[in-house]
């Protein structure tokens, strides 16, 4: 009978060893191919001849061939990564991305690493290399990364291979250091007169904020560093304070972008160009300092103005998805969701990016429609 003791240490070999084989790989380079050979033929010399010195030299060999293997692993044992990506990057646009990795081992350095993404099961080379990581030592690596298309962008870890001793053969291991990087649709150019237009069309009402003007927003304390010119002199009589007085911004003309999601399979790529066409909309928009809401289906950013606020709707952009035309979902989609907020509505502008049997560009409540026509006439050079 055999000992639980005995079953319990060949289980744990056979779970190391399983897991060992999954994170690496090991494949022969053509140095290490001929070495091989000529191992083999040492081999059946030794056995032919009875030679002792092809004895000695097969052992010798072998021994180069064990060590490398044996050194090899080291070199992959025991490092640690960690990859900083930002919170959201442009489509077509240059970011950096960057990699730390440590080198826990106590005692002995790793040698000659090469590191890869791991993304969508391959590995992406992307030039980084570290030709020596002391022990307890780390080194922060950086490259350049383009997305194509907007979404999120899965990395699933990090690999690395070493040649290191000989160069006998290539070994690679996976770690994992799992991140998702969002992209945004990128930014294209305007008509300034559409723009131009689409700010005078209507009939927008101002926002309260301020700004450059002649009529009083707020009176306040006076802070070192304000306008002497600010001072309202008759309540600075009247308190014994010094007050300074904050002038409301002229025009701030309010405006709703609705973006419909329901769209047919053929019109993905209008789909596509029309996300395109909302994001340089409210990037335009947010450039004029005006005050914007986007509305994607059922998702509401809310009015506001601002880096923060355009980041925020340029977010959603990036993660919203084309739905199916079905009959309740055009009736959901094709009214948009104002009612509940029509005091901060202000000039809305509904995007509906397909034409067809059941097209909502009839019953939008907007009081501008870009429909499929238009939208292929804007969106032609993106």
């Amino acid at each position: 009978m055999k000992s639980p003791l005995f079953n319990l240490r060949a289980s744990t070999v056979f779970t190391f060893v399983r897991g060992l084989s999954r994170r690496r790989s090991v494949r022969f380079t053509p140095e290490g191919t001929r070495f091989l050979l000529f191992t083999l033929g040492i081999g059946l010399a030794a056995i032919n001849t009875g030679n002792n010195l092809f004895y000695l030299l097969l052992a010798m060999m072998l021994s180069l061939i064990v060590i490398s293997g044996l050194l090899s692993e080291h070199c992959l044992r025991r490092l640690e990564f960690r990859r900083h990506v930002p919170d959201l990057i442009m489509a077509n646009e240059p970011t950096t991305l960057t990699i730390s990795v440590t080198n826990r081992n106590r005692h002995l350095p790793s040698f000659s690493l090469r590191l890869f993404d791991v993304a969508e099961g391959q590995d992406v080379d992307r030039g980084l290399a570290i030709h020596l990581l002391p022990p307890q030592g780390s080194a922060l690596l950086s490259y350049p990364l383009i997305a194509t298309k907007r979404g999120w962008i899965r990395f699933e870890g990090i690999g690395a291979q070493t040649l290191f001793p000989f160069g006998l053969f290539l070994k690679k291991g996976r770690y994992f250091a799992e991140a998702f990087l969002l992209v945004s649709p990128p930014i294209k150019p305007l008509s300034l007169r559409f723009v131009d237009e689409l700010v005078s069309e209507g009939q927008g009402t101002a926002l309260a904020r301020r700004g450059d003007g002649t009529q009083l927003y707020n009176l306040r304390l006076y802070q070192p560093g304000d306008d002497s010119r600010a001072i309202h002199w008759v309540t600075t009589a009247r308190t014994s304070q010094l007050i300074v007085r904050e002038t409301e911004a002229e025009d701030q003309r309010r405006v709703t972008v609705v973006l419909s999601i329901v769209a047919p399979e053929e019109s993905e790529p209008l789909f596509e160009r029309s996300v395109t066409f909302v994001a340089s909309l409210l990037w335009q928009l947010n450039e004029r300092v005006h005050p914007v809401r986007l509305i994607v289906g059922t998702d509401d950013s809310g009015l506001g103005s601002g880096h923060p606020h355009l980041m925020a709707m340029l977010r959603m952009l990036a993660q919203c998805k084309r739905q199916l035309p079905t009959a309740d979902e055009i009736n959901l989609q094709a009214e948009p969701p104002v009612a509940a907020c029509a005091g901060e509505r202000g000039y809305t502008v509904a995007v509906i990016p397909w034409a067809g049997e059941g097209a909502p560009t009839q019953t939008v409540q907007a009081d501008r429609v870009l429909h499929a026509v238009q939208l292929e006439e804007l969106t032609h050079a993106f």
